[in-house]
Formats: structure tokens, sequence, C-alpha cells
């Protein structure tokens, strides 16, 4: 390691209201075969107040909590960095379980080969139920997103994602925190240090365990603001522009295309059907599963619809109409 002679880690966890997912995260940091780092537990203006959760980790944790009123978890993210005492700031997600060796591993990767920011992955744990971990399968999986992670040629490039982040106090004061973005201030981030010089990098020992949206409802509302949050950023960050972005609304079009046109053609359902086939297969294998692998094709296609639709309708309203993104969508900026 050639920036620190000794890594200080705190670990920021911003949260609301989710008391019992707090514990459960509180409770798998208490287990680690890596005690050296801190805790700090920002208290989002949660309507019942978190603290007794904290306290019950109060003798098995280095922890500190802190209460604010509300105003989302960039913003959060930001002020526990102001109250942390490390020198590498470490974001994890209230909804993560961390497996025990997860400081471990990090500490490691650090200690041999720096670097100022880092991404690792995420997965469903056994205990997850059905719909998690088909959520988990679509969000991942290489037949849906691309896969994450990590492979050898994307590992130096990635994108860290505030679930499961690390980045340095040096890389983090340089470009200013989290941004005013409510939605994809992850990416906006990752993308701000590129442009200041600072590599990122993906870690794939250091995975967490990631609940996501419990509904499909949730789930399709989350990914269809992900989706109006690109064509922002790309009008933030135009030298990382991709045209893979467009993958989802493509996949929209070409599956309302191919349904519109099966009566006539009815092979012209071939590919579509064998990509469904795929899909379940693929996570019925991995989950033991034909339950899950029926789920993850429905949610596969909530992804896609729900982030293709975001996505045309961001692209439409800044390219075309002319608009500015914090007039048109103020829900995302704080």
């Amino acid at each position: 390691m050639h920036e620190d002679s000794h890594l200080q880690l705190s670990l920021i966890i911003a949260v609301y209201n989710r008391k019992e997912e707090l514990r459960e995260l509180l409770n798998s940091l208490s287990v680690q075969t890596d005690r050296d780092f801190e805790v700090v537990v920002v208290d989002d203006g949660s309507k019942e107040k978190l603290e007794s959760a904290a306290a019950e980790y109060s003798e098995q944790l280095n922890i500190k909590y802190l209460y604010k009123n509300n105003t989302g978890a960039g913003l959060t993210r930001n002020y526990g960095t102001r109250h942390a005492s490390g020198n590498y700031f470490i974001f994890i997600d209230s909804d993560c379980i961390v497996p025990e060796n997860y400081i471990k591993n990090i500490r490691e990767n650090l200690s041999k080969d720096y670097v100022d920011a880092f991404g690792g992955a995420d997965s469903a744990d056994e205990s997850f139920n059905n719909l998690q971990k088909a959520i988990s399968y679509s969000m991942t999986s290489l037949f849906t997103t691309g896969g994450i992670r990590g492979n050898k040629k994307s590992v130096d490039k990635f994108q860290p994602r505030s679930f499961n982040m690390g980045i340095s106090k040096k890389a983090f004061d340089a470009v200013g925190g989290f941004s005013e973005m409510r939605i994809g201030e992850d990416p906006d981030l990752s993308l701000s240090l590129w442009e200041k010089g600072y590599q990122t990098r993906f870690f794939s020992e250091c995975k967490v365990f990631h609940k996501r949206r419990t509904s499909l409802k949730k789930f399709s509302k989350q990914v269809y603001h992900f989706g109006i949050a690109r064509p922002i950023l790309n009008q933030r960050h135009p030298d990382y522009t991709k045209i893979t972005f467009w993958f989802p609304s493509a996949f929209m079009i070409f599956t309302l295309c191919s349904l519109s046109v099966s009566f006539i053609r009815w092979w012209l359902m071939i590919p579509l059907l064998s990509y469904c086939c795929i899909i379940i297969i693929d996570s019925s294998r991995k989950n033991k599963s034909i339950t899950v692998g029926v789920l993850s094709l429905v949610s596969t296609f909530v992804q896609f619809f729900s982030y293709g639709l975001g996505f045309l309708w961001s692209f439409t309203a800044l390219n075309i109409l002319k608009q500015k993104p914090e007039k048109v969508f103020p829900s995302h900026f704080y």
C-alpha cells in the first residue's frame, strides 16, 4: 500500500427506518474475523429513532450513532464521513449482510494492490426469499445486465455502487463527496473520480448479500428511476456514454414488436422464447429452484421494461425537448 502507512477503515451506514435490517447488518459486522474498524450509523430522520438498535452492538463494535433530518442517502453518507475518524470509507446499505471475512478481504486487497476506490459484488443469501433471489439474479446475471462483474477486462474500470463501495478520504474529498443527485449518485461519484484521474477497481472477494426490493412493484419503481438517471449521467459525463445503455429500451421495443407480429409470423418469436428459456434454466440451476427460475424471468422483464421506459422518457426530455433535468425530474435531486 503506497498511500497510507496504516489503513483506518470507517464503515458508513446511511439508514432510514429499517431497524430490523440494520440489526442484521450490525450482527454480521460483529462477527468479522478482522475487528479493526469503526462503524458510523447515520439515522436519516427515521420516524422511530434507531439509536436502540445501534446501542445493542456497542460492546461488540466500535460504533457511533448519529441522527439528522431526512435528506436522502447521498447527503447522509456525506454527513457520516465528516464524523468518521478513518482514512478510508466503506459504504454499505442497510439492506445488506456481509460475510465474516468481508473486512479481512478488503484490507488484504488494499494492502496488496492499493486503489483509491473499489466496489464489490452482491448476491442473494440462502436465507432470502424466492423473489429476492430472482431480483438478485436479474440484476447481476451475465444474461441480463452483462454480469457484474469483474471480468478481467473490466476490473479496472468498474463503477462502484454505494451498497458496497470503498473510497479513500483523499479521493472522496477531492470530488466533494456524493453530489446533489438523489438517484444515480454512486455512478456519478465514480465518473467524477475518473475525471479527476483516480482509479476504481472491482474486488471480487468483497461481496455482500443484498436483499434489494421485496416486491415487484417496488423493484419496478426503483429501476424506472435508474433508467431516468442514466441520460442525466450521460449529460453530466459525456465522455463515458455507452451504446449498451440503450439495451433495455431496445429489448423492450424488440419484445413488443415480436409480440405484435407473432400471429402472422410465429417464428419471429423464436429468439425471444429462446432467451426466456435461457433465463429460466440458468437461474433455476444457480438457485437450485425452478420457482426462482420462473420468477427470475418475470423480474428480468420488469427490470428491462421499467428501466427502458425511464431511459426513453429521460432521453427524450433532455436531448430532444432540451429540458433541464432539475426541472423535469426534481425528485432526482436534493
